[in-house]
């Protein structure tokens, strides 16, 4: 399932124009990002926990030169799978 998967479950769903189908779903993403880079976390009942974490600075080897290679710190995003949807994968 992708972006275009889901603006036309949501359209099926509530009706309207697929515009506004996509503004929906633009707004969560969107402000699952906004939260994301400030910090936050976002708790989805069901569904699962977005955050970020520090992933420290470290050296790494080009595979293909064999150079070392000095990877920065920096803050990825993490995803934990909430138990209700863990128990529905199953």
């Amino acid at each position: 399932m992708n972006k275009a998967d889901l603006v036309n479950s949501v359209h099926e769903k509530i009706g309207g124009t697929k515009v506004q189908a996509e503004e929906v779903i633009e707004t969560i993403i969107n402000d699952i990002v906004n939260t994301l880079k400030k910090g936050g976390e976002v708790s989805i009942a069901g569904l699962g926990i977005f955050s970020t974490k520090q992933r420290a600075a470290r050296t790494a080897r080009n595979p293909r030169t064999g150079a070392t290679v000095d990877v920065p710190a920096m803050r990825v995003p993490k995803f934990r799978a909430a138990k209700a949807l863990k128990d529905a994968v199953k």
